[in-house]
Order: structure tokens, then C-alpha cells, then sequence
């Protein structure tokens, strides 16, 4: 095994850019670990808990870092050869004439080229984010910053000098957004209309406007606060001026509110803030007391499905109805079939999702009907995994959190992670169930379905060495616009056996009953 690792001066390109070109160069036959990635302290000392670099190195900042680990030089060199096209692709300029028109290097410079624009999307190491978020601030745009690393006192800093200001800073480490119909991030291609959107919360953003597509709706404004805004510290801020905004846009007539249960002192500001909007509001704060939360414009649902469901209805003029909505579409000849094929030893659900808010939801729906899940990141501490590397009884786990994306791209962009652990869970005895996310849209790998389901077939092989049967429990979180098409994958996910439903509710509710089916039988 060859190590090779490269510093290219004076080369930025944003993080999505550089998972891209990664995951890339990671798909290479004979290529173990690679990564493009800025040469930051935070990231150096990343790549070298994944053991990629063999040589010491202090940070440097402005430089692009390409660490790579191959069966030979011979296969490195044709990798980094590949970073040199990926990287010249990204950036090249473009000529008028016998002129080069090189892209600006500041925004102060992009702003001179660009006078119309209004906002500013930073996607920089979040050591030098947050300088950046004001300097946009300072000379007039909104600020949606992709970055994560803001220290939660830059967060709060910035959101209060936006407040001040009358503008709207979504972030740090907000990866979704749809602002006038455009797609920002990690984002799907749903149709206009008059539902808006303030999510602390991305996949759950996805989530409801995707929904909210399928049903005949319309998301015309999705705006993105950041996971933290809610939390004491911050105290809602972005979500307080995102009511705010949506409230005087004449076009909106229906506001969706989604984001982990608040703090009580935040929740309250927030829900009033919304009680007074003058506009029909769904409330969808995951594992929250429904009952707590008053207001006639007021609309509290469970899940993100009730929630896209419920904005429809409002969106066209009605009122969501009290009856609970179906379960699952899977009939229950078809559950019995599926536990009747289990060894006595499966009797487990093993979640493995890209999605962080899926993998809440899902926690949250099953810790109700079967019991705690166990997870890298559970409900309670109490159910803390001893080794998040390795699954016991009921599993939940984020495969994009932080815990497992140190020195690796996204799951949504980078399926390798989860193709290992999805083979690692068929080899457990006891593994029943394996209940997958599949995120499509713009910045998603562009064909996640293809690339599991070559896992799932080689886990149901793996299994049936043992004796055991797989039910592997899928959902697509997409539209038919996006580049991967929604029905495209999951045809490709039933093709192989997998069971593909229509939300990730919807597979959650099938696995538990499922799993209650097994402790019955």
C-alpha cells in the first residue's frame, strides 16, 4: 500500500465541491482513502486520525491538500491526475473575446460584478466563516452560510448584528435552503407555490417539500436557521425574523415550522411569534407535546409526513383532518410472510441513515412503539453505543454526523460508509431489519440507489451463509424534477427485494411492526 499526499497552493473550492471531486477519486479501482480538502488545522488533524498522511505538515490555509492511499504509485499518479482535471473543471474561467474573465476573489469584488445580488452563500473553513458572514452583513446581503466550526458566540454575534440590521443570516452549517424558487445546498427540485418553510432542520426540509411536491403542492421559500438556532444561547433568532419574512410575503399562505423540540423559553418566543403572524401555521417540532402547543393559526403534527399532509391541505384551503394518516402501504400477509422467514436469532432493526433528522424521527417513533433505540447520538445518554462502529439490539445511527465524517465526505455524496456497515449488519445474527434513507437532489451523489443496491445484494448472500433472511425497509426522499428521478430510484431499490415506502414514517411504522411481529410469533 502507497501514500501520497500533495499540497497545491493558492487553490479554494468549497466543500461540496471538494466531497465531489473526493468521493471521485475514492470510486477509482485500487484507491482505499483519498481526499481533497483545505489544508486547515481542523482538517490536517483530520486526515491524520484517518491515517492518510505520512508526513507532518503545519496548516496552511490558502492551499488545497490532496492526501491519497492507493495499491501503487501507477494507480495514485492516474488519481491525482484526476484531482488536477476535477479541480481545472471547477475553476476554469471563462473567456469573452481575446479576454479572461477571472471569478471575483472577494465578495466586495463579486458584489461589483453582481449589484443585484442579495445574498451571499459562504462555504469556507468555519475558522474563517464567520469574518466572512460579516463581511456580507456589512455590505448589505443576507448571509446563508454552509459552513460548520462557527463557534456558537460567532453564531449568536452575527444573528444579532442581522437582527439589527433587518437581515437574515440562515446558518452556520445550513446545507438546505429554497429561496424564491431557487435550490440552495442540498436541495430538490419541487414546484412553486404558497407554502413556506423555516427549518432548523435539513433533511427535514427536504423532507416536507418533497412531500408537499407529490402531493400537488407548491414550496416557493424553504429557509434554513441552522441546527443550533433554537438552543438558549442563540434563542431562535433566524427562525423569529424567518416567520417575520414569510408573514409580509404576500405570496405565502401557509408557513411550516420544523426543528427538534426548542428550549420551553424559545419555544415560547417562537410559537408567539407565530400565533401573531397572521398566516395558518404548521408546527412540526419533533418529539414535542402536542398539546402544549395553542394557537388557533396553530397546527402541531408529529411527523414530518403529517406536516407536509397537513401544509397541503391548508395550502389549498382546508383544514387537516384529525384521522391519523396510514401507517405504511404494506399489507399485513406481507409482514407475516417477512417474519416467517426470520432464524429464531433476528429479532433487531439496524438503521442506518444519512439523514440526521430521519434518524431522530426514527428514534423517536420507535423508541415509542418497541422500546429505546441504541444510536451514536440517542435520545439518552443511557443508550449511548459502547463502540459506534458496531450495532447492538434495536440501532439507530447518523451515519453524516460528525462522529463518522471526519475525514470522509458526506454520506449523501459518498456511499462507501454505509455500503460497509450495511454488509457488517447482515453478518449479525441477530440483524432483521435494515432500514435505509435514500436523499436525492442537487448535491446528493447522483445515483445513491445504484450504488446500494449492490450492498443489498451481497448482504442478502452474506446472510443466507447463516442461515438468515434480510428485510432491508427504504425510502426516497426526492422528486421526479431531480437529477437522480425519485421513481428512477426506487425502482432500481425494488429491483433487488428491498421494500420502498413513501416517507420515512411510513418505512419507520412497517419496521416496527415488523419487529413487534417477531416478539408476537
Amino acid at each position: 500500500m502507497k501514500f501520497f499526499q500533495k499540497i497545491l497552493p493558492n487553490i479554494y473550492r468549497d466543500s461540496v465541491a471538494l466531497m465531489q471531486i473526493s468521493c471521485k477519486l475514492c470510486d477509482l479501482p485500487g484507491i482505499s482513502q483519498a481526499s481533497a480538502i483545505m489544508a486547515t488545522e481542523a482538517n490536517i488533524e483530520l486526515l491524520n486520525e484517518a491515517g492518510l498522511l505520512v508526513e507532518k505538515m503545519s496548516p496552511q490555509p490558502n492551499n488545497l491538500l490532496v492526501a491519497i492511499q492507493g495499491d501503487d504509485e501507477a494507480i495514485i499518479d492516474v488519481a491525482f491526475k484526476q484531482v488536477e482535471k476535477s479541480i481545472n473543471e471547477v475553476g476554469t474561467p471563462t473567456l469573452s473575446g481575446e479576454e479572461q474573465i477571472l471569478a471575483p476573489q472577494s465578495i466586495e469584488m463579486a458584489l461589483d460584478e453582481f449589484p443585484e445580488a442579495q445574498l451571499a452563500l459562504i462555504s469556507c473553513p468555519g475558522e474563517y466563516a464567520e469574518a466572512e458572514a460579516q463581511k456580507a452583513l456589512n455590505l448589505g446581503l443576507d448571509v446563508m452560510i454552509f459552513s460548520d466550526n462557527v463557534s456558537i458566540e460567532g453564531e449568536l454575534a452575527l444573528k444579532k448584528y442581522a437582527a439589527n440590521s433587518g437581515h437574515l443570516v440562515m446558518g452556520p452549517d445550513c446545507g438546505t435552503a429554497i429561496l424564491n424558487g431557487v435550490p440552495l445546498g442540498f436541495s430538490n427540485v419541487v414546484r412553486s407555490g404558497n407554502i413556506g418553510i423555516v427549518a432548523a432542520s435539513g433533511t427535514g426540509l427536504q423532507q416536507i417539500s418533497c412531500l408537499v411536491d407529490q402531493l400537488g403542492g407548491g414550496v416557493s421559500q424553504a429557509i434554513g436557521t441552522g441546527g443550533r438556532d433554537l438552543h438558549a444561547k442563540i434563542g431562535g433568532l433566524s427562525m423569529l425574523k424567518g416567520i417575520q419574512v414569510l408573514a409580509k410575503n404576500d405570496e405565502i399562505k401557509i408557513i411550516t415550522l420544523v426543528s427538534k423540540p426548542p428550549s420551553p423559553a424559545v419555544a415560547d418566543k417562537v410559537l408567539n411569534e407565530a400565533r401573531k403572524c397572521g398566516k395558518p401555521v404548521v408546527v412540526s417540532f419533533l418529539g414535542a407535546d402536542l398539546a402544549a402547543i395553542k394557537g388557533d393559526n396553530l397546527f402541531p403534527v408529529e411527523t414530518l409526513e403529517q406536516a407536509a399532509h397537513a401544509a397541503f391541505l391548508l395550502s389549498q384551503g382546508k383544514k387537516p383532518s384529525d384521522d391519523p394518516l396510514p401507517r405504511h402501504t404494506i399489507e399485513t400477509s406481507i409482514i407475516e410472510e417477512i417474519t416467517s422467514s426470520f432464524s429464531d436469532k433476528q429479532r433487531y432493526v439496524r438503521g442506518l441513515y444519512s439523514g440526521g433528522t430521519f434518524s431522530y424521527e426514527a428514534m423517536l417513533l420507535l423508541g415509542a412503539e418497541i422500546g429505546p433505540m441504541n444510536s451514536a447520538s440517542p435520545l439518552s445518554t443511557k443508550h449511548k453505543l459502547n463502540d459506534i462502529w458496531s450495532s447492538t439490539g434495536n440501532t439507530i445511527i447518523d451515519l453524516g454526523d460528525d462522529l463518522f465524517t471526519r475525514g470522509r465526505p458526506h454520506p449523501m455524496i459518498d456511499c462507501r460508509l454505509r455500503n460497509d456497515r450495511i454488509l457488517q449488519e447482515a453478518k449479525d445474527p441477530e440483524t432483521a431489519i435494515i432500514l435505509l434513507d435514500v436523499v436525492i437532489g442537487h448535491g446528493s451523489h447522483h445515483d445513491p440507489a445504484g450504488e446500494i443496491v449492490a450492498s443489498i445484494q451481497a448482504a442478502r448472500a452474506s446472510a443466507q451463509k447463516l442461515g438468515n433472511s434480510l428485510a432491508f425497509v427504504t425510502f426516497v426522499c426526492g422528486t421526479i424534477n431531480d437529477p437522480q428521478n425519485l421513481v428512477a430510484q426506487e425502482n432500481k431499490l425494488r429491483d433487488v427485494g428491498a421494500i420502498v415506502l413513501g416517507s420515512n414514517a411510513q418505512a419507520v411504522h412497517l419496521a416496527s411492526d415488523v419487529i413487534k411481529a417477531i416478539g408476537d410469533s
